[in-house]
């Protein structure tokens, strides 16, 4: 697996598996019906922000992330990041290896930590993804988000420093 920084001849193989995570309703705090311009618009950052693909030996995107400043002025010292990891590529070490791309890409870029503002709580697979590389939950958002099949949820703020 490669880590590159995505172009926008990328997005086609990312928009279907972005479309379908959103669409679920249970990881995401996006519109569920968001359109796919509207995606692209908020999924390939400008700079200061950057995104990436996850690729395999034959180019297949496996995986995306993209990060950028959790807040503007006094607060840019701390990155925040998004994950999209194509489900027919799940549990191949996809979010392993874009979240440890990020931590280093945001020490790298000068930001101080990491925070994660919506982490649903019941999204039990990144929340451990996300404790296992040094993340601990500061805050909870109690009852923050509306899943598509459990109804009202917490949102977790998890925050790793640099």
């Amino acid at each position: 697996m490669t880590i590159r920084a995505a172009t926008p001849a990328d997005w086609p193989a990312i928009w279907p598996f972005l479309r379908d995570i959103v669409a679920a309703g249970d990881t995401y705090t996006w519109p569920r019906d968001i359109s796919e311009a509207d995606a692209r618009d908020m999924w390939l950052k400008q700079p200061p922000g950057r995104t990436v693909v996850a690729v395999d030996a034959d180019g297949t995107v496996l995986g995306t992330a993209e990060t950028h400043p959790n807040q503007g002025g006094p607060g840019s010292h701390i990155a925040n990041a998004g994950f999209m990891v194509d489900p027919r590529r799940a549990r191949r070490g996809v979010g392993r290896a874009l979240g440890e791309h990020v931590i280093a890409q945001a020490r790298t870029d000068g930001y101080r930590a990491i925070q994660y503002n919506a982490v649903v709580a019941t999204n039990h697979r990144a929340v451990a993804l996300w404790k296992s590389l040094g993340f601990e939950t500061v805050g909870t958002v109690p009852e923050g988000f509306l899943h598509a099949e459990l109804g009202y949820v917490d949102l977790l703020v998890m925050y790793r420093r640099l």
